[in-house]
């Protein structure tokens, strides 16, 4: 029998990428390409869809050059992505009606505040799981619709198509044939019943979206559909989706209820697998779905750091205390702690779980003696700290303790961050050999859907230990820094709460 593999594909915020998998779940090939961010105006961010499928299709024919395969040697195509960015297209011609609006846009923050204000926010939340905020995608629809002559009109009439990054992949993969979705993805437009696994009308009502825009929702790994054979000489199956986060989680095989994965990318995004009931939360985390694959929903609850590698750009960048982000591991650690300093790296405010938006970046207990070595020391931990107060906020609300911690993301290739997250959770953090958490997610849905890979635990062995970190800090020391960080925080949201009563 000919070697098969699986294509996964991985739609960023910066890149598209491609990555063709073996049944060890090893990466045979790789490509990867940047494409152009917009910001017409502070606060917006835009990508041109064309861009996102182009590059996402390079990439795609790329790898599987590079591999020296065809494509009738893909058993299927996962796809994993941005989440929340929003499209809108006309049916017919599949030409974008405006550029997708990214997750990052605060665009509509103004029209989230109004419906707060009119007091929609706790049913919105007990339906989706979900803050009524710009980041999700249903107030960027709302804004295209409003502010793109003719949108309203074509939309009732059925002539446009809404969907996430993933359904605008399926739909040019397909060429046209298929508008759809997964229940991940679904799960972050403010649209989507998280409980009854739907649609819902009293959203849709809400924000003023006509139903006929929607993609089809389905789980996460089943046959969606084929490749159209003018893109591939083959025709390929659609087997697996998942938003980025939920893939990775599914990649790093955190399949049981109290297991929990940390990406230390720009940010931190720590997502817990609550099990099959969804969660909700009283700690300012958000309820979602992880997965629909099996013949089971699983759900999640995720906290967001807004600020986490992006704190040694800055040193790097902002400061010049290194030349490379690579350095700021040998500075650190050429100090035995921080002597007593603290950063609040909260430069575009405090995330998950304190959601301060007015809060700014500060630095706190420096002396004469400071040097550079106890900023990065403190920089360093001011990652660990973050994560520690989103993973205490998902015990609380889920009454489970965290044993183990699995961590991916560039950061995690910091051994003196991974041993600080340690000491402080009290767990260990444990790093795997394979660094692609998300793309092996969406491989491993797709894979799964078309019986690549019989089962679960045959996916379960492919998850290789890298490095175990053990706590070894005593807990009176971790006490008295946690007490230190604590009180950082309440002073960071003192200064941004007595700015705002100035302001007014």
């Amino acid at each position: 029998m000919a070697e098969s593999y699986i294509l996964a594909l991985d739609q960023g915020t910066t890149s598209s990428r491609a990555l063709l998998l073996d049944r060890r779940g090893e990466i045979v090939a790789l490509a990867q390409k940047e494409f152009a961010q917009h910001y017409p105006r502070p606060g917006w961010v835009e990508h041109d869809p064309r861009d996102i499928w182009s590059s996402q299709a390079g990439v795609a024919a790329e790898a599987l050059t590079r591999a020296g395969v065809s494509s009738a040697a893909v058993a299927a195509i996962g796809i994993t992505n941005q989440r929340e960015t929003t499209l809108v297209w006309d049916r017919e011609t599949g030409q974008p009606v405006y550029n997708a609006i990214v997750w990052q846009d605060r665009r509509t923050a103004a029209f989230c505040d109004s419906l707060k204000q009119r007091g929609h926010e706790a049913a919105v939340r007990a339906k989706t799981g979900l803050p009524v905020d710009a980041y999700f995608s249903a107030p960027k629809l709302r804004w295209i619709l409003d502010h793109v002559d003719g949108a309203k009109d074509k939309a009732r009439a059925g002539k446009l198509a809404f969907g996430t990054v993933d359904s605008w992949l399926m739909w040019h993969l397909t060429r046209g044939a298929l508008h759809a979705t997964d229940v991940t993805n679904a799960a972050r437009t403010l649209l989507f019943n998280i409980h009854t696994l739907q649609w819902d009308d009293d959203l849709l009502a809400l924000f003023e979206i006509p139903r006929n825009m929607l993609p089809e929702v389905r789980s996460s790994s089943e046959v969606y559909g084929r490749t159209a054979s003018t893109l591939f000489a083959s025709e390929i199956p659609l087997a697996g989706v998942a938003g980025d986060q939920h893939a990775a989680l599914f990649g790093q095989m955190c399949l049981r209820p109290g297991m929990v994965k940390n990406t230390y990318g720009t940010g931190c995004f720590l997502v817990m697998n609550t099990g099959e009931t969804p969660i909700e939360s009283r700690h300012n985390l958000v309820t979602t779905i992880a997965w629909q694959a099996l013949g089971k929903t699983q759900y999640a609850l995720e906290g967001s750091i807004f600020i986490a590698g992006a704190v040694v750009q800055w040193l790097r960048d902002g400061l010049g205390l290194i030349r490379s982000a690579s350095e700021i591991e040998t500075l650190a650690a050429s100090v035995p702690h921080s002597d007593g300093v603290y950063l609040v790296p909260a430069f575009a405010g405090l995330g998950a779980p304190h959601w301060n938006a007015h809060a700014r970046g500060t630095l706190f207990g420096v002396t004469r003696g400071t040097s550079a070595a106890h900023i990065a020391r403190a920089a360093l931990d001011a990652i660990a700290y973050q994560s520690y107060d989103v993973l205490a906020a998902m015990e609380a609300d889920s009454g489970m303790r965290v044993k183990a911690l699995r961590v991916d993301g560039g950061a995690c290739a910091n051994n003196l961050l991974m041993q600080f997250q340690a000491d402080l959770l009290g767990a260990e953090v444990l790093r795997p050999r394979a660094s692609e958490s998300t793309a092996l997610g969406a491989g491993y849905l797709a894979g799964l859907a078309v019986g690549f890979w019989r089962d679960i635990d045959e996916l379960q062995q492919q998850w290789q230990l890298d490095r175990r970190f053990s706590p070894v800090l005593p807990r009176d020391e971790v006490t008295r820094c946690l007490k230190g960080w604590q009180r950082a925080i309440d002073a960071a949201r003192a200064w941004a709460d007595s700015g705002n009563s100035d302001d007014s």
